[in-house]
């Protein structure tokens, strides 16, 4: 176990004790106390964070079921934040790849703060900042699950992202491109420009065209945006075609919804379709983005970046789901 001088000083963290809007449920404690990392974790003195959908769906209970697995009338845990990147300020006995002093970049619950203790950390990629390199676990990870371990992607295959502008979407037209596919998506027509810049040959701007009665087909449809319905998707899929259901969903039951229709569908009617959330153990996956991203062939996009003392309105800004990429926490 590793022991500190240090240990019984207080830090900065973010908490969050009700549920509601991010300015009004977000609080920035100044007393928190230092995470004691075990044998097999790993302590991080983060230097910046990011937001993911499932922090402001937690935060806004939104959908209302968050509450079923989080507390019914207000959150089990006050831990906000799940991606991280700083500097490995002790590492645990059992921890090997990682030594103290070296920069990391990982995901663990309570991230939101000036330290975080876990075991999913590994060396970050050389040639990103720490807030480029934080915009990374949660999103890049779930893009790659999606496409490599769900979706079961090969080379040359036609796929579609939709919902492509978003943090989860951005990764994923940038690996689906890397992987050797040829890649089309769906975003607002805002983005159609950097979505065609990470790779996808064809994008079209989702509120004004309906890419489920064009007639085109895809192998593999990853869907981030939620929209539209599992019975619109199954018209653009070719014979053979999977569908990898990533967002949540729109509605009162959310990915709930989206789960229970998605397996009639796979059971009943023998369709392939996925509904997923990305799962540990990540360092493994961790490891593979930084290799590609290192060789050039994925980058994180950052729309802005928010001090921690202003991660409230991260969230805030984040939920409007107007974001290109991620929004970024410094700390």
């Amino acid at each position: 176990m590793y022991e500190t001088a240090q240990q019984e000083a207080d830090v900065r963290a973010v908490q969050q004790h009700a549920y509601g809007p991010p300015v009004a449920v977000l609080e920035l404690r100044t007393d928190a106390e230092r995470p004691v990392p075990s044998d097999d974790e790993i302590l991080v003195r983060v230097r910046a964070s990011s937001v993911n959908s499932g922090d402001w769906r937690g935060v806004t209970a939104n959908p209302f079921l968050v509450r079923l697995f989080n507390g019914l009338s207000r959150p089990k845990s006050p831990l906000v934040g799940v991606d991280a990147a700083g500097v490995a300020e002790a590492v645990g006995g059992n921890v090997t790849g990682v030594r103290a002093g070296d920069e990391v970049y990982g995901m663990r619950n309570g991230s939101f703060a000036e330290y975080v203790s876990g075991r999913s950390f590994v060396a970050k990629p050389a040639n990103l900042s720490f807030e480029a390199a934080a915009a990374v676990p949660a999103a890049a990870c779930t893009a790659l699950q999606a496409l490599r371990d769900q979706g079961n992607l090969q080379p040359g295959e036609r796929v579609l992202v939709n919902g492509a502008g978003g943090g989860v979407g951005t990764f994923t037209v940038q690996l689906a491109r890397a992987f050797g596919a040829d890649v089309s998506a769906t975003t607002t027509a805002d983005k159609l420009e950097l979505v065609r810049s990470l790779g996808a040959a064809e994008v079209t701007d989702y509120t004004r065209a309906d890419f489920t009665t064009t007639g085109n087909s895809y192998d593999l449809i990853v869907d981030c945006g939620g929209r539209p319905s599992v019975a619109a998707f199954r018209r653009a899929l070719a014979p053979g075609g999977r569908l990898v259901l990533v967002a949540a969903g729109k509605g009162r039951f959310g990915s709930l919804g989206r789960f229970i229709g998605g397996q009639l569908r796979r059971r009943l009617l023998r369709q392939r379709v996925i509904v997923f959330i990305a799962s540990a153990p990540f360092d493994e996956n961790l490891l593979t983005l930084k290799e590609l991203i290192e060789a050039g062939k994925v980058r994180p996009v950052i729309d802005r970046t928010y001090p921690l003392e202003r991660t409230a309105e991260a969230v805030a800004y984040a939920a409007t789901e107007k974001v290109a990429g991620k929004v970024v926490i410094t700390i």
